[in-house]
């Protein structure tokens, strides 16, 4: 069925018991014209967004919108920190995901990354990324330092947006909950280390993460992310400054503090991830508790992170080309 066009009449061929003329002198049929397309006027994709600006500055203010039982705000997700990672992400850090086959599509999965970088801006990514790029659009679970939530302001900037305590207990919950939970098991060690020792992975702690993937019988995704460490290169630690001001590292950068708050701004530099292929569990949840198995699972997942670190820095030899 034909549909109708601008006029009310039907919009296609025409036949000649519609009354239109059989063809035209030469021999051929008259050519049928699609109808012109509607498109938006100027200002309707404005109308709309701050319609829904709105919309969404209603539900705010009128506490019409949900959090889980750790603060997490997927709507403020979306429409907030996503927005804002995303350029940095697409546009500034021009990243390369790959592997994301290895994500399960629904239910656990715990994400073990490198950490680096001086600021920890790859597990910001590395959740967009997650977001962004997987079919099923999941939510990546991170868990941080105690620090962090000790911070106000940062403390609640996490929790919104899905973050908690990396301990053994808030881990397994979200697993158990069928959530994709991220760890960085080199934790400050990774992310204040100089840029001297790039890509040369820490220490991976007592392996606690390891622990909560048995327990829940959940596989761990190894993932290895090439691009942060060259963000804010971390020359110097000046350690006297870091303990006056009780952080785990003072850095001196090239742009910080030489230029004061333009030295927090990022260099651009290319960003790898490649997601590794899981290593299930849920054959080895009776020996949870066994030290000599975490060790060698945590092992594992080190070993398979550093080598995939090797392969991609070979793949990316300019760290900031195109």
């Amino acid at each position: 069925m034909s549909e109708p066009g601008h006029n009310g009449h039907p919009v296609g061929p025409v036949s000649a018991r519609d009354g239109a003329p059989p063809a035209h002198a030469n021999g051929h049929k008259p050519v049928a014209r699609p109808a012109p397309a509607v498109s938006d006027r100027p200002g309707d994709v404005w109308d709309r967004r701050v319609a829904s600006g709105l919309a969404f500055l209603r539900r705010r203010l009128t506490g019409q919108y949900e959090v889980d039982e750790f603060g997490f705000d997927p709507e403020l997700t979306d429409q907030l920190f996503h927005p804002v990672l995303r350029r940095l992400y697409r546009d500034w850090f021009r990243t390369e995901v790959s592997g994301l086959e290895h994500l399960p599509t629904d239910g656990p999965g715990l994400v073990v990354a490198n950490h680096s970088g001086t600021v920890a801006l790859d597990a910001l990514i590395l959740s967009t990324a997650v977001h962004d790029s997987h079919p099923a659009r999941r939510y990546l679970r991170l868990l941080g330092a105690d620090l962090v939530f000790r911070m106000p302001v940062v403390s609640e900037l996490a929790r919104k947006s899905g973050g908690t305590v990396a301990c053994n207990p808030d881990a397994e919950r979200l697993l158990n909950r069928g959530e994709l939970v991220g760890v960085f098991p080199e934790g400050f060690k990774g992310i204040g280390k100089l840029y001297s020792e790039r890509y040369k992975l820490q220490r991976f702690g007592r392996g606690g993460f390891v622990s909560a993937a048995l327990r829940t019988g959940t596989p761990i995704v190894p993932v290895a992310i090439v691009g942060a460490e060259e963000t804010y290169p971390m020359l110097a630690d000046v350690k006297p400054l870091a303990r006056l001001l009780k952080l785990p590292y003072f850095p001196v950068t090239p742009t910080f503090p030489w230029l004061g708050p333009l030295g927090m701004v990022p260099l651009p530099s290319k960003w790898l991830i490649e997601f590794c292929p899981p290593i299930p569990t849920d054959q080895l949840t009776d020996q949870a508790d066994d030290p000599l198995v975490v060790f060698n699972l945590a092992d594992q997942v080190r070993e398979t992170i550093q080598q995939t670190l090797h392969r991609l820095l070979e793949r990316r030899p300019d760290p900031f080309g195109p």
